[in-house]
């Protein structure tokens, strides 16, 4: 018994120095024990899959947002006729002033802008101020094709136009829900910049229902810090599934270039339109001939009303709507229909959607006693927008 003893003592005395030569010279040999990689393994079973193809996604990348929505977004080319000098042809004008006034070597005046393809049968959407005008409006596709464009129509009260193409296979945008925007979602502005060719911008919503920028009559603009540049102007905003929500239309700028404030029109708004104009040629919208303003806590408290939001009716149009229906100065509108209005632009764009020759009720608060009207809507006449 002592012997054996003696050997087992001896035989871990051998092992345990010679465990520490090897831990001591040969640390590596000790990892590869069974033991020692059953915790490596388990951390590795632990990490996602990496994608078969070898390519890796980053997170947070909208590069399926761009792929889906850039191939049906051009680049549109408007040429205008210069203006010709009516005396060019006289030759005591030529005489005088040479060549400056004769005909030949005018150039026409080209624009640059974009658009997007929002159905297979060739329909774009762009901007009223990139077409206005033009004689000849050419289209180039993302994909090297190019066409020239007929317009379909145009509505300079909300700036937007509608043209169309025809070339086989074309590529179109899926429209999103614009009125399901937050301030915060991740957005792209595909578009044509200073015409150095098809760019794509990322940022998010900075704000919603922007108006009275002076921009269109009818406002309620989206606000980015997407780049947009000049040229981007009719190109799309697209969320973070590559569905069209935004048609770019205007920046805020000093310098000509992104500021990081950019508008672009909801493509809900986009889409009424371009509805309307395919099917009538024009925007018919109501129109009840008042002259508005927004009612303030100064302008309430002086008038001793007892509303704190509404609109205030400054003027009345004699003979119009709104006068044989009963509506007088210094009443304040606070709805619609069953819709309440807090300001201007939702007056203009909830009388807007009424229908002509309909009867529409208004709720208008007189003084101190609230009064209901009824209004029979008129068409609205045609107007240009303020100065861009």
């Amino acid at each position: 018994m002592r012997r054996l003893w003696l050997i087992f003592s001896q035989a871990v005395t051998v092992a345990l120095a010679l465990l520490f030569v090897l831990a001591t010279l040969k640390p590596e040999w000790l990892s590869r024990s069974p033991s020692r990689m059953l915790p490596e393994i388990v951390s590795i079973a632990a990490v996602p899959d990496v994608p078969a193809s070898g390519a890796t996604s980053a997170r947070g990348s909208m590069s399926g947002a761009a792929r889906s929505a850039a191939p049906a977004v051009v680049s549109i080319v408007a040429s205008k006729a210069p203006a010709r000098n009516p005396h060019a042809d006289d030759p005591w004008f030529r005489f005088f002033f040479g060549e400056r006034g004769a005909p030949q070597g005018l150039e026409p005046q080209r624009g640059l802008g974009s658009g997007v393809i929002v159905s297979p049968e060739g329909y774009l959407l762009t901007n009223h101020h990139v077409v206005e005008g033009a004689d000849e409006i050419e289209v180039q596709l993302a994909d090297g094709r190019s066409a020239t464009a007929k317009s379909v129509g145009s509505d300079p009260e909300s700036d937007i136009a509608v043209l169309r193409i025809d070339l086989p296979k074309l590529p179109a945008v899926v429209f999103g829900n614009s009125d399901a925007l937050q301030v915060g979602d991740q957005v792209l502005a595909i578009g044509n910049p200073f015409g150095v060719g098809q760019t794509v911008t990322s940022g998010i919503v900075s704000a919603l229902g922007r108006n009275q920028l002076g921009i269109n009559t009818f406002e309620n603009f989206i606000q980015t810090d997407a780049a947009i540049n000049p040229g981007n102007s009719g190109g799309a905003l697209v969320d973070a599934d590559g569905h069209l929500v935004g048609i770019n239309t205007a920046i805020f700028s000093r310098t000509g270039g992104s500021l990081g404030i950019g508008f672009a029109i909801p493509a809900a708004t986009a889409r009424q339109v371009m509805e309307s104009l395919i099917k009538d040629g024009k925007v018919v919208r109501g129109w009840i001939g008042v002259e508005p303003r927004d009612l303030t806590p100064d302008i309430a408290e002086t008038l001793r009303l007892k509303v704190g939001s509404g609109v205030l009716i400054t003027g009345v149009l004699q003979d119009g709507p709104a006068s044989d229906g009963g509506i007088k100065p210094g009443d304040v509108v606070v709805k619609i229909g069953n819709k309440p209005v807090a300001n201007t632009a939702e007056l203009l764009n909830a009388v807007a959607a009424l229908p002509p020759g309909t009867d529409a009720a208004i709720a208008v608060q007189r003084g101190d006693k609230a009064v209901d009207v009824k209004v029979k809507v008129a068409q609205r006449p045609a107007s240009r927008p303020q100065a861009r």
